[in-house]
């Protein structure tokens, strides 16, 4: 069966397209002028576009970096529609959005309930709270812009505890994780952190760390933005003995996160000047006609104007630019280098005494197809993951996508060209510098020293093609053999069962999600703040917002039973500590005061008391004209047991298992979300590029079987690099699912320019087919790897998070791509049936 599907071809498509581009080879080594101009100008006018950069820049992280249509957002919609906030009682557990706020955390190696070191806190509590902003004109204080309750700023309960003199520590008894006092309750885990108790008491010994909440209204953006920047300022100066100081706003990871841009605007101009070095390094010959130094600048330029071209292209159509889009240069690079090396290697193989014409036309009928594949796979890969739910990878795909495109378009055209001029020099025996005619012998009276400048020119008077490079001999006479051999084949067959397996491995141990302290570069001040909050107060998680969404007849026994059933219901799940609700207190309030309210009018007439001295429960209740309730909410306190997927989607099963209609809410959850669609959409994703993989190459490539290997690579390239991203610590979020949308695309370029070789072989041998396909691409292939690589390693020494997964999950799509182009799918393709001769 394998045999006849290996010599079943389907060349109907692919041999129309060679005599395609067979003829526009010859056309444009005809008129090389028209299509080194055209691209040149194409360019220039699309690349207008980067006037519009700053104007199309979208960095918000929410919109970003969480799923478009998330639940959890269409749940804040109700919340905010529900329960309007009230400025004149802020309540922090009742936010529907993270808020307004600047916070410290204060630490000690030791404890930080002594005098000495309250007398620091409060001493930076008040240079918080004292400190003057200037804004158009005016200046203003904390009491200007701070969240009110009842007319006063909100305050830290903490201090508020001792009354704002350090020396009281001594006389109060703090008790963990609540502390009442004759008026109130406060929650003093939200306060303090690492908290030692004296034993077998809630009485409070010694902590490590105090957090400190600055709220502020949210009516002036600009204004709170001013005083924001200006804590930043006054808290990044403080020095003390006692202390450490690690700080944080609500606005810190978004301004940070729009720094990482600018750190590696550098690293561009040492990518080029590594990528300009090594293909004039790689195309350099010691032959002073044949060398290709110019093409290989000239690829170069390609690239520049392919990224120049979609970029550009997109900012005039409005698109938005996310800084992941940053990364697409680098990437871009190392595919048009790519297509350079094949061309180059295909011209080097043609007749050197034809013209131009008709050098580049074979030129062309041999390279196009094959990196028409390879452009093709990785476009439609990109496009594909523009479907995606999170709006960084639709935007990184789009703009990648486009400039592939364009990289395609101008390797044909503008590259093509420049071989064609390169090749008219060549053809009149120039010199590749001074364009001076030079011998193509050294005459009999100059040194050895004159051969190396000023001789040059020859070529195989047998073949009539180029002088074969060092590298392809080593393809040709060493490797192709070595790796045919019946021996060594058994030894591939081992190394990739040993690969397959600790692959899969790593997969079993990929965690989900993107840390958001990973936005922010490796040296920013909000690092030192999540790592303290972490290492300090990680014991208590969110205080998760539960919305009844129907009206109850809450003076109803049976109604009663249904809703204290599904408070158990959560209360039950090891992650919920405990509930905090408005019903609950107003039922203990009728208790304690013997008010009866098992009927609709005594509930409704005692619930209005019980909420005027209580007014914080008003924002609890939404009521309608007539005073019924039509919706409400409580809450429940979560702990740090689980992951914070498993307690979002526990919370919402068990509000789903309820008898009575409920919604669970956190302003986290809109960033928890990524963790209920990450795994599923980047799954369906691969699947579907690599349907869409196979289908491409069983057009274009003349070999069914041939295809099917192609598609086999592409799986086992995902799964490696999936596998080795989970040990080299690298999660599955919105980062890493970009660029492996991009492997997918990466991953076929080697498999595919080998497979096509290999059909496209006039031997009959299955393995002389394999050497003759090692030795036309193995160096080209191996170049394109390089370079790639060499076009992202300097993003290895970013200071971004972001940058530096580019560049690992590069780096591993390469690495295994070029394992299979170069060791597993030469020997797989040997061991399957014969093929019939194709010249």
């Amino acid at each position: 069966m394998s045999a006849r599907m290996a010599r079943f071809r389907t060349d109907c498509i692919e041999r129309p397209i060679r005599i395609c581009f067979e003829r526009m080879g010859h056309f444009i080594g005809s008129h090389p002028w028209w299509f080194l101009i055209a691209p040149l100008i194409l360019s220039t006018g699309l690349g207008s576009g980067f006037l519009f950069l700053n104007d199309r820049m979208s960095n918000n992280i929410e919109e970003q970096f969480t799923p478009v249509d998330g639940q959890a957002k269409m749940e804040r919609k109700y919340i905010q529609e529900t329960f309007p906030g009230n400025d004149s009682m802020f309540s922090r557990l009742r936010l529907s959005t993270d808020g307004s706020f600047a916070t410290l955390i204060a630490t000690s190696d030791s404890n930080i309930l002594t005098v000495e070191s309250l007398q620091d806190i409060l001493g930076l509590d008040f240079k918080v709270r004292s400190m003057v902003v200037q804004f158009d004109n005016h200046s203003f204080e904390y009491m200007d812009v701070c969240a009110e309750v009842l007319g006063s700023c909100n305050s830290n309960e903490i201090l508020d505890i001792i009354e704002y003199k350090a020396n009281n520590i001594d006389t109060v008894n703090l008790t963990f994780p609540w502390y009442d006092s004759d008026f109130r309750s406060f929650t003093l885990y939200l306060s303090l952190g690492s908290v030692n108790l004296h034993k077998e008491s809630s009485v409070v010994e010694s902590a490590k760390a105090i957090q400190l909440h600055y709220y502020l209204r949210e009516d002036n953006k600009t204004k709170t933005d001013l005083w924001l920047e200006s804590f930043i300022h006054l808290v990044s100066n403080v020095s003390s003995t006692s202390t450490q100081v690690s700080y944080s706003t609500s606005m810190s990871m978004q301004w940070e996160f729009q720094k990482s841009t600018a750190s590696i605007i550098y690293l561009f101009s040492i990518t080029y000047a590594i990528a300009i070095t090594f293909s004039i390094i790689s195309c350099w010959r010691l032959d002073n006609v044949r060398t290709k130094v110019w093409v290989a600048s000239c690829g170069v330029l390609s690239t520049g104007l392919a990224v120049l071209s979609g970029f550009g292209a997109l900012l005039l159509l409005d698109q938005p630019f996310v800084m992941t889009v940053a990364s697409c240069p680098f990437m871009i690079l190392g595919i048009g280098l790519d297509d350079m090396f094949i061309m180059i290697s295909c011209w080097q193989r043609t007749r050197v005494l034809d013209s131009v014409p008709d050098r580049l036309a074979d030129t062309y009928k041999d390279a196009a197809v094959s990196i028409s594949i390879t452009t093709l796979t990785d476009a439609l890969a990109l496009f594909l993951g523009y479907s995606s739910p999170f709006g960084s990878v639709q935007s990184f795909c789009l703009y990648a996508g486009i400039s592939i495109c364009f990289c395609y378009l101008y390797s044909i055209t503008f590259l093509g060209a420049c071989m064609a001029l390169n090749g008219q020099r060549e053809a009149e025996n120039k010199h590749w510098f001074t364009c001076a005619k030079i011998p193509e012998d050294l005459p009999t009276r100059n040194s050895k020293a004159f051969s190396i400048c000023c001789v040059g020119g020859s070529y195989d008077r047998i073949t009539e093609k180029e002088e074969t490079e060092p590298m392809t001999h080593i393809f040709e006479r060493f490797y192709g053999p070595f790796l045919t051999h019946k021996w060594m084949k058994s030894c591939v067959f081992v190394i990739y069962a040993g690969y397959l397996a600790v692959s899969i491995y790593g997969c079993f141990i990929l965690k989900e999600g993107l840390d958001i302290k990973n936005l922010a570069l490796d040296d920013s001040y909000i690092i030192n703040y999540y790592n303290n909050q972490r290492q300090h107060f990680s014991e208590y998680s969110c205080i998760v917002m539960v919305t009844v969404k129907q009206p109850l007849p809450y003076w109803d026994h049976d109604e009663q039973k249904r809703l204290h059933s599904c408070i158990s219901n959560f209360e039950s799940l090891n992650f919920v500590n405990g509930t905090f609700a408005w019903f609950l207190s107003f039922q203990q309030y009728a208790k304690s005061t013997g008010l009866n309210i098992s009927s609709p009018e005594a509930f409704q007439t005692h619930l209005l008391h019980f909420l005027e001295l209580n007014s914080m429960f008003k924002q609890d209740i939404n009521f309608t004209a007539d005073n019924e309730i039509q919706a409400s909410r409580f809450f429940i306190q979560s702990l740090n047991k689980t992951t914070m997927k498993d307690m979002m989607t526990g919370l919402r099963k068990t509000a789903e298992d309820c008898q009575i209609e409920l919604l669970v809410y956190h302003p986290a959850f809109i960033y928890f979300d990524q963790y209920t669609v990450i795994m599923d959409n980047t799954v369906q994703t691969i699947l579907v590029a690599v349907m869409v993989m196979l289908v491409v190459s069983l057009i274009l490539i003349p070999s069914p079987f041939c295809s099917v290997w192609v598609a086999f690579a592409v799986c086992s390239v995902i799964v490696g690099v999936a596998g080795f991203m989970a040990l080299w610590g690298v999660n599955l979020d919105s980062i890493s699912m970009i660029n492996l949308v991009m492997c997918i695309g990466f991953s076929v370029d080697f498999s595919a320019h080998i497979s096509y070789s290999f059909v496209s072989s006039c031997k009959s041998d299955v393995n002389e087919k394999a050497i003759d396909a090692l030795a036309h691409l193995g160096y080209p292939i191996l170049q394109g790897a390089l370079s790639t690589i060499l076009g992202v390693v300097a993003l290895s020494m970013s200071r971004s998070y972001i940058f530096r997964t580019f560049f690992k999950i590069v780096f591993l799509v390469i690495t295994f791509g070029l394992l299979h182009g170069l060791v597993f799918i030469p020997v797989f393709l040997t061991l399957f049936g014969a093929y019939r001769k194709w010249c």
